[in-house]
């Protein structure tokens, strides 16, 4: 027996959030670029003024350093983060009757070309705003 079988979830103390930021999910294109990778057209799943969630079928290595870029909600700017790749997912799903999986990584952002950063959160701002 497993031991989360064995436990009344209902008896657990909840579990901490760890994100520092709230985190919107929108699908749409980003582009990283990596000296060791190269160039990669993505998807991306979600973002926050953190990081990105990045699907791809065989995510950059742990650590990997990466440009991220992409256009704002209202495609008028490029918002251009410098990130680290810090964790990987793999994800099985149902949809419509059928087993689907994602697989991707984690980008944490540690800085922003030109003003990035503030687009990044005026657009996050009218997320919320508008959910």
């Amino acid at each position: 027996m497993r031991h989360s079988d064995s436990v009344d979830r209902a008896l657990l103390p909840p579990v901490e959030e760890k994100r520092r930021h709230l985190r919107f999910d929108k699908v749409f294109p980003v582009r990283l670029e990596s000296i060791l990778f190269g160039e990669l057209d993505c998807v991306a799943r979600n973002v926050s003024a953190g990081g990105i969630f990045v699907e791809m079928t065989e995510p950059l290595p742990l650590g990997a350093h990466v440009r991220v870029s992409f256009l704002s909600a209202d495609s008028s700017a490029e918002i251009v983060a410098l990130g680290e790749v810090k964790n990987h997912y793999f994800m099985n799903y149902a949809k419509e009757g059928l087993t689907r999986s994602i697989s991707g990584m984690a980008v944490r952002f540690y800085a922003f070309e030109k003003e990035s950063q503030q687009i990044l959160a005026d657009c996050l701002d009218r997320f919320r705003v508008l959910n």
